[in-house]
């Protein structure tokens, strides 16, 4: 799968102030080509005859990444909330992401026919499920940051990960340190290692969902935990056969 330009989701006055102009810039160029994009999908994927819209959601995905293709989308409804040809399902999907209230907005809003853009959101909601990510729903509730995330295995936002790891596997990960892990802290990173191999990094709190509730836990996370978790050995022998 190829790289994706990476999505911006900060305001041009957010940019400026973090002097990141030129990434707003190039993340603006591309909601605008991956609008311009689905315009011609649509319109070619349109079966005049059978009065239908094939399916044509999944290149746009490959080229633009799923995380684009979604707050292009996203964008499209919040900016025609009022149009009776979007589902409430969708309504509901799109006010979901935060998206900054720019006067450039409309230019990546997708200028289609609104019933067939409904139905592309459908087709590209679709695709999304079939990843089949943990989310909020398998979660304990984060009771308005009130959570301890240390020791914790917790479940990383889907548009964290790049297209390629959108797995539920590469979204499990053990929390162990950092002023993130507590609740209230004014430092946010959370230090901790992925699940699935082990590696070692680091994320800000608001990456993740939540903690995994222990009844979602698969197997393989069970044996990989259990590992992670032993005593320390030193010199072939446990603490506490010194």
């Amino acid at each position: 799968m190829s790289e994706h330009t990476p999505l911006y989701i900060w305001s041009l006055e957010e940019a400026v102030r973090n002097n990141e102009r030129d990434l707003w810039r190039e993340s603006y160029k591309e909601n605008c080509d991956c609008a311009r994009t689905i315009e011609k999908a649509i319109n070619s994927a349109y079966d005049y005859k059978n009065a239908r819209l094939n399916d044509c959601a999944e290149p746009i995905i490959e080229q633009y990444g799923f995380d684009r293709v979604n707050w292009v989308l996203a964008n499209t409804v919040q900016e025609k909330m009022d149009d009776g040809r979007f589902s409430q399902k969708n309504k509901t999907w799109a006010r979901q992401f935060y998206i900054p209230h720019e006067d450039v907005r409309w230019h990546f809003c997708v200028d289609a026919h609104p019933g067939l853009t409904n139905i592309f959101i459908d087709q590209n909601r679709k695709l999304w499920q079939e990843l089949d990510l943990f989310d909020v729903s398998h979660c304990e509730s984060e009771r308005y940051g009130r959570l301890n995330y240390e020791g914790k295995v917790l479940v990383l936002r889907g548009d964290v990960l790049k297209d390629q790891y959108k797995t539920p596997v590469d979204q499990l990960f053990l929390a162990e340190s950092g002023f993130g892990c507590a609740p209230g802290a004014r430092g946010r990173k959370v230090f901790g290692r992925f699940l699935k191999d082990g590696e070692e990094t680091h994320f800000q709190r608001n990456d993740f969902i939540g903690i995994l509730k222990m009844e979602y836990l698969p197997e393989w996370a069970k044996e990989k935990l259990n590992e992670l978790q032993q005593p320390e050995k030193i010199d072939g022998m446990t603490m506490g056969g010194m």
